[in-house]
């Protein structure tokens, strides 16, 4: 019987897909609405509960839709409105919802809104964007982009420079402006009207910029300061969002997810409370963090590995700040983060398999709401590109030229390395549905290559072994349905685990169950007593149970009775 939460998406598992490369249907080499459709049973098999489109709308593309041109129209790559209301029928049919990202920090440069606003100081529409004086002949400030370099772009016809926290061609709106915030309004009931059932919130902790607008301390050897100190989770953010929950939220039966670089677990307390009156829950990225590089010029560019208790550490700190106070969102991957099997578990042959669920037990029998990368349920890798030129991210483009090519902070070789590593093209190669050309995505040249290795890793392969990583999802998403206390169960660690460097092992407890899971997080064969086979064993990435041994990257699921 399946637990019915207090709110529908508390026990809800959502699975991502980058509309770009999941599945072609036209023969361009670009994924699009149909291509969806064509997959929702293989969606629906795997038992998650939402869809996560990433953006549709029209755009030019230059952030892969992150840039949108017409907030009402579905970009022609992908296809017509009509055929985005065939997905959502199709969708609803089969009990799936459809959640879709809203990007309202920024808009592109070919919004209607920015042609206006660009005309002259004048226009009614100058003030939906933010636009400020040169400063002593430069930038008003030293504010660095997210994708390199400034983040102000000079406009020649006005004499004034505009914000764009990160493409020069994503000018930031002004929030400041309530005509702003209440065209956003208006977008969002418009989709919601229409039947989409929840909003992903691209940064949203940055729109409310701050009341004076200064120069940022730099790094040395940098000439453009950390923005997100001084722009995220700013002074108005709350009032935003309570404003945005009563015009929308309140208005529909909606999950909404925020993405908030920069939020601690006091700001997430607050955008996730349990009384609902902003948001159900964030994106967090400290646990994605942790492998930055200690330059901090150099940023997220890096070779590092996490060790387990960094990685515990910060997973425990989320667990037991939010418990009873606000709603975790609970993901290893998404379009923007590489592949969780190589980053923190390993893509070797030999453990590959095994370590996608470990890492997949770890994260889905914590507390909160479970979200699927596209592929993440195969057990999917990184990828290899052999050149620059290979990439088509922006922000990685950007980086390599900004490190190598200006700073001189790192030589080619080393950035190459950390691109194979941390660029978001790693999550971005399409969907491996089978050992066809192009990995049965297209039968053209795909946008971006496949990964090599889809011939070996791919969605026919795992369906036909059931052993395979995609029913190790399954089982976990069964679980999720099915017992109260994946939901409800409070966290505890075990007691002595925070000195382990190679085990994670935690308890949920919810008065009536317990649930005792044990992880190991390496490749070495080792010994804990309180992985001894007491109690029912739920879940294993092993065929048998050895106790106290724990295998390489062995995961278990045992459950008690709290009544005992």
């Amino acid at each position: 019987m399946i637990y019915t939460p207090k709110w529908w998406w508390q026990n809800s598992v959502v699975y991502q897909v980058y509309p770009r490369s999941f599945q072609d249907s036209n023969h361009d080499g670009i994924g699009d609405l149909k291509g969806i459709i064509s997959r929702l049973d293989y969606i629906k098999k795997l038992g998650a509960d939402i869809i996560w489109l990433n953006p549709i709308y029209r755009s030019p593309n230059v952030d892969n839709g992150y840039d949108i041109s017409d907030y009402r129209a579905i970009d022609p790559t992908f296809g017509s409105l009509t055929d985005f209301k065939e997905l959502l029928t199709k969708a609803h049919e089969l009990g799936l919802k459809i959640m879709m990202d809203l990007v309202v920090n920024h808009s592109s440069d070919e919004n209607e809104w920015f042609k206006q606003s660009r005309q002259g100081k004048e226009n009614p529409y100058r003030d939906y964007y933010i636009w400020r004086d040169p400063v002593d002949g430069h930038e008003p400030t030293n504010w660095g982009s997210y994708f390199s370099g400034s983040a102000w772009q000079y406009d020649e016809t006005s004499g004034q420079y505009y914000l764009h926290l990160f493409a020069v061609k994503q000018p930031d709106l002004n929030w400041e402006n309530e005509a702003v915030r209440h065209s956003v309004y208006d977008i969002m009931n418009w989709w919601a009207d229409l039947g989409v059932d929840g909003f992903r919130m691209d940064v949203i902790n940055l729109i409310s910029k701050p009341a004076v607008y200064k120069d940022v301390p730099t790094a040395p050897g940098m000439q453009y300061g950390d923005v997100e100190p001084v722009v995220a989770n700013g002074h108005r953010m709350h009032e935003f969002l309570q404003e945005m929950h009563q015009a929308v939220m309140a208005k529909h039966d909606l999950v909404t997810v925020g993405e908030t670089p920069g939020a601690t677990t006091d700001d997430a307390k607050k955008y996730a409370n349990l009384e609902q009156t902003e948001l159900n829950m964030v994106f967090e990225f400290e646990h994605v963090g942790l492998d930055g590089n200690d330059n901090p010029a150099l940023g997220k560019w890096s070779d590092k590995k996490v060790s387990l208790p960094e990685l515990r550490d910060n997973l425990v700190k989320w667990q037991t700040q939010l418990n009873g106070k606000a709603w975790n969102s609970l993901y290893w991957n998404n379009h923007d983060q590489p592949r969780v099997v190589s980053r923190f578990g390993n893509d070797d042959p030999k453990y590959r398999v095994v370590s996608a669920k470990m890492l997949a037990t770890m994260l889905h029998c914590l507390q909160g709401t479970p979200y699927i990368y596209a592929g993440e349920e195969l057990g999917m890798t990184n990828t290899t590109f052999n050149s620059l030129s290979d990439y088509r991210d922006l922000e990685s483009i950007n980086a390599y030229h900004q490190l190598v090519d200006e700073e001189h902070l790192v030589d080619g070789k080393t950035m190459s390395r950390y691109l194979a590593i941390h660029s978001r093209d790693n999550a971005r190669t399409p969907m491996q549905w089978d050992d066809s050309k192009n990995a049965g995505f297209s039968d053209a040249e795909p946008w971006i290559a496949v990964n090599p290795n889809y011939s070996e890793i791919n969605a026919k392969a795992a369906l036909a072994d059931p052993s395979s990583v995609f029913y190790h999802y399954q089982k976990l998403i069964q679980m999720r349905h099915d017992l109260p206390v994946m939901t409800e169960g409070k966290f505890a660690l075990v007691n002595g685990n925070e000195l382990d460097e190679q085990v994670f092992a935690y308890t949920r407890d919810d008065g009536e169950t317990t649930l005792l899971v044990v992880a190991n997080f390496t490749k070495e064969t080792i010994k804990r007593e309180y992985a001894a086979g007491q109690g029912k064993l739920l879940l294993s990435n092993y065929e048998d149970d050895m106790g106290e041994t724990l295998r390489p990257y062995e995961a278990k699921v045992y459950e008690f009775s709290s009544k005992r």
